[in-house]
């Protein structure tokens, strides 16, 4: 029995001494970004902008191309961690390029684009979007970035992610800006870092400019994160309104209008979305949301085309300032064949 104790003894402290060590080396490795950091712009700049021209905006949240139809995941319930293989993930991603041809946008605002990860097989989705528009130039910011995300089993392990933005346009500078993270040491080493990358665009004839925000705001926090992150945002805005810029901000709040509620309802059980705060956006600064059909689907079961009791939510959209005519706000039905998000179209003018 002695021999027995002691041989458990020497194996618990095994266990001890490696989850320091990976905790401690998962510290040195945090990913910790300042709170402000300039971007590089990639490609040939393109024309300035002008006033009274009709333009187009697509923003979607694309799942990292792995989150296609018939797949789950565990943080919302479901079972999968590796939710698509090599060959499914580029079709999905290939899938994604052609919508996106197909909507012909000035501007292309993507988020979950995975970099070097393993959960979409290290294929650098920057890369292939890059590819794919070689006419607009680009900017990426990380959101996420983690050596190894130890949980669940099988785990998550290496990801380096964030949001990327294209535009016809002339870029004249790009910036990312840290959010607030609602996750303290040890938990925060391995999560999500979540910023706006901010996208500034001359505008012909004028002293001000256009300054597009790209944004994916917390999702599995108690409510303090998102309302914390949307703050800071709303302040943002605010400060780039008051100095005649024209803004616009797409991406996924996580959130929903509390008047939209009724059209997707949460059933028990299911992850909830937080209600936006639009008081927090002050005067000159509207939320667009288009609720005839949904943005984003649960993942705590695969999705067979069924929408009967199944449960959706409309949680991406568009801010936008005076200044901007919306010509139409739309939600592109694509029954989340490529990614558990819908895209999101917005085509308007600077007046």
């Amino acid at each position: 029995m002695a021999k027995i104790l002691k041989i458990l003894g020497i194996l618990l402290l095994c266990i001890v001494l490696l989850a320091g060590l990976a905790v401690g080396i998962l510290t040195l490795t945090e990913y910790r970004p300042a709170d402000r950091e300039i971007i590089s712009v990639i490609g040939k700049p393109g024309d300035p902008l002008q006033t009274g021209k009709p333009l187009r905006l697509l923003s979607w949240n694309t799942g990292y191309a792995a989150l296609g139809e018939g797949t789950d995941f565990f943080m919302d319930g479901g079972t999968m961690v590796y939710t698509a293989d090599k060959e499914t993930t580029m079709e999905n991603l290939q899938g994604i390029v052609e919508e996106i041809r197909k909507e012909a946008p000035d501007f292309i605002l993507l988020q979950e684009t995975d970099k070097h990860s393993a959960r979409s097989h290290y294929i650098n989705q920057n890369e292939e979007y890059r590819a794919a528009f070689p006419e607009m130039q680009s900017a990426f910011a990380h959101n996420f970035r983690a050596l190894f995300v130890p949980y669940p089993m099988p785990p998550i392990g290496n990801v380096e992610s964030g949001v990327l933005t294209l535009s016809a346009y002339r870029v004249s500078s790009a910036e990312r800006i840290s959010l607030p993270t609602p996750f303290v040491w040890p938990v925060r080493t391995v999560n999500l870092k979540r910023c706006l990358l901010v996208t500034r665009q001359p505008v012909e004839g004028s002293e001000h400019e256009l300054v597009l925000i790209n944004f994916h705001l917390e999702a599995y926090d108690n409510g303090e994160g998102k309302k914390r992150q949307m703050e800071e945002m709303a302040a943002f805005l605010q400060a780039e309104v008051e100095k005649g810029n024209w803004v616009i901000a797409a991406g996924d709040f996580n959130q929903t209008l509390a008047e939209v509620l009724s059209a997707y309802p949460v059933l028990d059980g299911e992850w909830a979305p937080g209600t936006l705060d639009t008081a927090l956006l002050g005067d000159g600064l509207t939320v667009l949301m288009d609720a005839s059909a949904p943005t984003c689907r649960s993942l705590s079961r695969p999705y067979e085309g069924t929408r009967d009791g199944f449960q959706f939510y409309m949680i991406d959209g568009v801010l936008v300032s005076r200044g901007v005519t919306v010509e139409e706000i739309r939600t592109v039905d694509k029954d989340f064949q490529y990614s558990d998000h819908n895209p999101v179209v917005l085509s308007f003018r600077l007046e």
